[in-house]
């Protein structure tokens, strides 16, 4: 073999592997990309309140950030009931009794949700959807608390 012969074997070889990394990079991109996607998806469909969102948004639903002001008067009256008991209580057993109470009710507005979607009634899982906001809200500070100690 001559040098030519040689040198021509050689930038062939690195082409061929430089166009051998590139696409592996190109490959290894796209794979990251997608399991990003997928872990997206995953927690957007973990939790009933974000997948009663994504569900109402891929329906046409615009949903408002911010106060609820078409919300029953009744409804805000028993929340603020129970941030108020919440806010009061220093007992360990009456946060978990609070804890749970409203992990029923999520429980019951998530099966009411999924109802309500299955027969395209929107207007009503909007509505639940306020509502299950809500009782996200004070789960949230229920855990707060047990975490936090401040019993």
């Amino acid at each position: 073999m001559d040098y030519v012969s040689v040198t021509h074997i050689v930038v062939e070889h690195v082409t061929i592997c430089c166009s051998y990394q590139l696409e592996y990079h190109k490959e290894q991109e796209y794979s990251e990309e997608q399991s990003s996607l997928v872990n997206k998806a995953y927690r957007t469909l973990q939790k009933p309140l974000s997948r009663a969102v994504y569900v109402l948004e891929l329906r046409g639903v615009l949903l408002e950030e911010g106060t609820d002001a078409t919300a029953d008067p009744m409804f805000l009256l028993e929340v603020m009931e129970i941030n108020e008991s919440l806010a009061e209580t220093w007992s360990q057993d009456e946060v978990s009794a609070i804890g749970q109470s409203v992990r029923e009710k999520l429980k019951d507005l998530t099966e009411r949700m999924n109802s309500s979607l299955n027969k395209g009634d929107l207007l009503t899982a909007k509505e639940l959807l306020a509502q299950m906001k809500y009782f996200t809200n004070i789960e949230e500070t229920v855990k707060d608390r047990i975490a936090e100690g401040q019993l």
